[in-house]
């Protein structure tokens, strides 16, 4: 491709979104700067405070099971109080308990501390995800989703490979400067963002939209069977946070290492992530979720057979394929199937799907490890992927192409939205990113997203 090319596309992907998503973009990449809690954690408990694998699993586990708590709520909040207050909140209470972690001796202490932190860092991600979709236009979702995810691995790519070193001199230091990091991103939010929450038009017969509660998301089976799907696919990409760093330090391997081999993932998706996004968008979602379900099991499953730090970031490099496929496909999705007017319910639905994951996977690692060993593990995770897929393969025979509901959007660049989502065939995709989320990243990093 000549440069002229690249150019053309590089202008063509960052042109034409409002000021506010820009803003929403900075405020991600900030955040993701200064990410250390969700990709050392293990290691400090581990190699740091000489804790097991089972109790690093278990502490892990109560940082997703207070995701869970919040997803829930956020969402509702998101949908009632507005994205923004919700995003304020979130942040400022990340940013205390994360400094908290750093100092607290006790395990008991540190595992009550990190639910803590798993409760308000996952709050943030419906709020996000409801407001970058109110503020973009539906023809443009695509391109602000993928730049979003762009920008959560851009900032993990240099972040992993500093804190890296930062853990070497005090994990104390990371801990703080994630705080600083995050109650940057509150400060932004505060300054720069005005609400965006779509105030619903007082329209009277069959032309009004629904009522939306938590039971009704519940109850859509369609986007339950989604978010069961994405919940095993979370649960293979969470163990690059935990099972991951722990296997490699009982191998000797620093975490420094770990740092390194964990940016290839990060460094892959800033040079991909918008390029193979530009081919999948008009693909078969079908195909591209069964594809990415398959990479992502049999990536982690061929780390039973690495040895050394070059295998070690091969197979990161084959699930951080799966990865890039993933995220915009199956955002997306879920925005396709969430009524405007319920967009922070239904996106926080599906961020429970991540911290149900995040919440499970540490405990099936730490026991899994201890008990048989880690080649066991990275098997259940090939098994897991080929599961996923045949799931995607059954559930995704027709897709509505449109969002659901009708646009009634107050921020920069709603636009409207025309159909229910009843029409199939697999259609354009709306990408998307996960904060951790997250977080997902996919959160596979983005716990504290």
């Amino acid at each position: 491709m000549s440069a002229a090319a690249v150019r053309r596309a590089l202008r063509e992907s960052v042109s034409g979104l409002p000021r506010d998503f820009w803003w929403l973009w900075t405020s991600t990449l900030i955040n993701r700067l200064g990410a250390f809690v969700a990709t050392f954690l293990a290691l400090y408990l581990t190699v740091e405070r000489g804790y097991s694998a089972t109790y690093a699993g278990l502490v892990a586990a109560l940082h997703g099971l207070g995701g869970v708590i919040s997803s829930l709520g956020a969402g509702v909040m998101a949908d009632r109080l507005g994205r923004r207050p919700t995003l304020l909140i979130s942040q400022s209470a990340t940013a205390a308990a994360v400094a908290a972690l750093g100092f607290v001796q006790h395990p008991m202490a540190i595992a009550g501390v990190a639910f803590l932190v798993g409760m308000a860092s996952n709050a943030s991600r419906p709020a996000v995800q409801a407001m970058m979709a109110d503020i973009v236009a539906p023809e443009d979702r695509v391109r602000a989703f993928s730049l979003n995810y762009w920008a959560i691995n851009l900032g993990f790519a240099i972040s992993s490979t500093a804190a890296g070193f930062i853990a070497q001199y005090s994990y104390r230091a990371g801990f703080l400067g994630e705080a600083v990091m995050t109650l940057a991103c509150a400060v932004l939010v505060f300054i720069k963002l005005p609400e965006s929450r779509p105030e619903r038009a007082p329209v009277a017969g069959p032309a009004a939209e629904p009522e939306t509660g938590l039971g009704t998301v519940l109850r859509d089976g369609r986007f339950m069977s989604v978010v069961g799907l994405s919940f095993l696919i979370a649960l293979i990409f969470q163990q690059s946070s935990v099972a991951l760093p722990v296997t490699m330090g009982l191998e000797g391997f620093s975490s420094s290492d770990y740092g390194m081999v964990i940016a290839v993932n990060g460094v892959l998706i800033v040079a991909l992530q918008l390029p193979i996004t530009r081919i999948i968008e008009r693909r078969d979602a079908r195909l591209t979720l069964m594809v990415s379900a398959l990479l992502a099991g049999y990536g982690f499953g061929l780390t039973a057979f690495a040895g050394s730090l070059g295998v070690y970031a091969l197979t990161v490099a084959v699930w951080t394929l799966a990865e890039i496929i993933n995220s915009p496909t199956q955002m997306g999705l879920v925005v396709r199937l969430s009524p405007t007017h319920a967009r922070g319910r239904y996106q926080g639905v599906y961020t429970m799907s991540w911290s149900v994951a995040a919440l499970a996977a540490p405990l099936m690692s730490g026991q899994i490890i201890d008990r048989f060993g880690a080649a066991w593990l990275w098997a259940a995770c090939a098994a897991i992927g080929t599961l996923a897929a045949a799931g995607y393969w059954l559930l995704l025979r027709t897709l509505p192409t449109e969002p659901r509901g009708k646009a009634a959007g107050t921020g920069a660049g709603a636009g409207t939205e025309a159909g229910t989502g009843a029409e199939t065939g697999p259609g354009k995709e709306a990408g998307g990113a996960p904060e951790a989320g997250d977080g997902t990243r996919s959160d596979s990093a983005s716990m504290a997203s």
